[in-house]
C-alpha cells in the first residue's frame, strides 16, 4: 500500500506556476519539484517568479541570516 497517493487532478481555485513550462496552471499538473503554489488566485501564479524574486532579495539582506563580521570567530 502506497503511502502517498499520487494527486493527478488539481482542485479548482488551485493556481500553481509551471518552472518547467513557464506557464500557470490550475490544479497541480506538473510534479511538485517543478512548480511554485498554491496560490489564491491566477493572477498571484502569474506573479510568482516575480514574488520569489522580490522575498530572495529580502533574505539576502536580511541581517539576522548573516553572521557579523568577527562574530563566532575564534
Amino acid at each position: 500500500m502506497a503511502l502517498f497517493k499520487k494527486r493527478t487532478v488539481g482542485k479548482p481555485g488551485e493556481w500553481y506556476y509551471c518552472l518547467e513550462h513557464k506557464k500557470v496552471e490550475e490544479g497541480p499538473e506538473c510534479p511538485g519539484k517543478d512548480r511554485f503554489g498554491p496560490y489564491a488566485s491566477r493572477e498571484e501564479a502569474a506573479h510568482a517568479m516575480q514574488t520569489a524574486q522580490e522575498r530572495n532579495l529580502e533574505w539576502e539582506t536580511d541581517p539576522r541570516w548573516h553572521d557579523r563580521e568577527g562574530e563566532g570567530q575564534s
